[in-house]
């Protein structure tokens, strides 16, 4: 056999003359993570990373579970087609819901509006201006009824984002199921449950972090005997990446994140392998296709080897990192819109050929406003497109093999494992985000990104380069004030029926549990039941936990 050329040789031979007479575009090129990049990659690549097809790769559903989680993947069923949807009332909502159904949509995604993200109620004067903007506003079980009236709950999937108030509306989801007679342990769908990210990226918390990890212990608890067809958390590396983090960051923190809620929950006595196959991630795709494959890649063989390693899990379900992605709102223009349906559909094709289990692609307008009914039709058909049309769905991990991908994906896991260990140098997730070591990370991402953009080292079509003046889209949606009224109406009529010595009775019982070691979310149960408000259920907790008030030094 005739020896093999090496890298080295071709690119003393054939590639520096070539360059000499027409040079490349820039110095160097790297990725998003700043991991520089080769002009080409071959075996010897492979070989200094020490790959090793076993240990790094396997087969689908097998550790490391590199190559997906299941044997067939999408050659089975395609993934969940999951369109985040909320705004204006639950009457609004709930007829976006069935058109998306009848467009095709196999799960819901719930959107909740700020006040209801925060534990307020629509007539609080803290809500003024936000009902119903940015989410579904849901005081109470009478808007959850009305949210997801005539949807089957045994048959449709739901996931929720939902943090800080996550333990309310799993309850008021629950309510409802009873009420359609579905029990518990027949709802599936998944909360999002991460608070952690609250402090880190996003700013949507309520209580200190440490009683706040007590509520999400408490869900995994419950969940783990009463509900457990159920997601308890969605552990989120969507929001750090929105406000700025690297694909390496991103990988990193939510995994250092989920590292430290298996510990919380490890401590308060439960079995790993009881709780661990019902944990999910959620991730971002960004426009750098080959470096989002490679993340998605890379983060299901780093959780397998943590909950093994680490954990000691056994059970192999424990072991498989299950996640929802999102196309990238930050990457959405207000410029050119229409080109927002190009990037989404790069980025929806990266969480495809990365193997996300469900997926959401943002629309064309989001930049400007909540999407229109069109929009969202566009964004779904980019993912029926994907599934039926494009052949990616066919072969699983297709990617595989490539030199290209393969270094990537383990140059990510270890740029992403040298920032765990720094975690853990610091104490963990929680301790670290209490010293402002991620916002830290993330803020100077942030502006390294913003600084390429300015000096158009890095392009934004339409933004810095090929700019034109016309502004495409022509109707955007907007939430009308009356909605705000009639749901404060609503929400008063609610108060004007109920038992109010139940609802009370059921508040000064939630009062007495969250002052112990019991688990909250039985009393938050009654609450919602005796149709007790988000904002009195949130309030009782501010009473006994207090609030988060320049908690994290950033």
């Amino acid at each position: 056999m005739a020896q093999r050329r090496t890298k080295e040789q071709w690119r003393e031979q054939t590639l520096k003359p070539a360059v000499q007479r027409a040079p490349e575009r820039q110095p160097g090129f790297e990725t998003e993570s700043g991991i520089p990049q080769e002009t080409v990659y071959a075996p010897d690549d492979l070989e200094r990373l020490g790959f090793d097809y076993e240990r790094d790769l396997g087969f689908p559903g097998e550790y490391p579970y590199t190559r997906g989680v299941q044997p067939t993947m999408y050659r089975g069923r395609t993934w969940t087609m999951r369109q985040y949807a909320g705004f204006a009332t639950a009457e609004e909502s709930n007829r976006r819901y069935r058109f998306l159904l009848e467009q095709g949509q196999t799960g819901l995604s719930v959107a909740f509006d700020l006040p209801t993200q925060t534990g307020y109620d629509s007539d609080d004067p803290m809500a003024l201006g936000e009902v119903g903007k940015v989410g579904v506003p849901i005081a109470s079980l009478r808007d959850m009824e009305v949210l997801l009236d005539g949807i089957p709950l045994d048959k449709v999937s739901t996931s929720m984002t939902i943090n800080a108030t996550a333990s309310i509306l799993m309850c008021l989801y629950a309510a409802v199921g009873k009420k359609q007679g579905v029990p518990l342990d027949k709802l599936e769908g998944t909360l999002q449950n991460d608070i952690l990210k609250e402090y880190i990226a996003r700013g949507t918390y309520i209580y200190p972090p440490r009683p706040s990890m007590r509520l999400v212990v408490d869900v995994f608890k419950f969940c783990t005997k009463s509900m457990p067809k159920w997601n308890t958390i969605s552990i989120s590396g969507y929001h750090m990446r929105e406000a700025g983090c690297t694909a390496a960051q991103e990988l990193a923190f939510t995994l250092a994140d989920g590292i430290e809620y298996v510990q919380q929950a490890v401590n308060a006595g439960l079995d790993v392998d009881e709780f661990g196959p019902r944990l999910s991630f959620f991730f971002a795709s960004h426009n750098s296709l080959l470096e989002e494959v490679a993340k998605f890649r890379a983060a299901r063989r780093m959780w397998a080897k943590i909950m093994r390693e680490r954990f000691k899990a056994k059970n192999p379900r424990s072991l498989t990192l299950r996640f929802h992605t999102q196309t990238a709102g930050v990457t959405l223009t207000a410029q050119q819109p229409d080109n927002n349906v190009i990037r989404c559909t790069v980025q929806a094709l990266a969480a495809v050929l990365g193997g996300t289990q469900s997926l959401h692609v943002n629309s064309r307008d989001e930049a400007l406003a909540l999407p229109t009914e069109e929009s969202v039709q566009i964004s779904l058909r980019t993912q029926q497109v994907l599934a039926h049309e494009s052949g990616v769905a066919d072969v699983v991990d297709p990617l595989a093999g490539s030199y290209y991908v393969e270094a990537l994906t383990n140059q990510l896991e270890e740029a992403a494992l040298q920032y765990i260990r720094r975690i853990d140098d610091l104490g963990g997730a929680l301790a670290a985000l209490e010293q402002g070591f991620q916002q830290r990370e993330i803020g100077d991402a942030a502006y390294k990104h913003q600084r390429l953009v300015e000096q158009e080292k890095r392009v934004i079509v339409g933004v810095n380069r090929y700019r034109t003046e016309e502004l495409s889209v022509k109707e955007i949606l907007r939430v009308n004030k009356q909605h705000q009224e009639q749901q404060v109406a609503n929400l008063q009529e609610v108060r004007r029926k109920r038992d109010s010595h139940r609802a009370q009775q059921a508040l000064r019982g939630l009062e007495a549990v969250a002052r112990s070691t019991e688990n909250t979310v039985p009393a938050v149960m009654e609450c919602v039941e005796a149709y007790c408000t988000v904002g009195e259920i949130a309030g009782t907790f501010r009473k006994v936990f207090g609030e988060a008030r320049h908690q994290v030094t950033v």
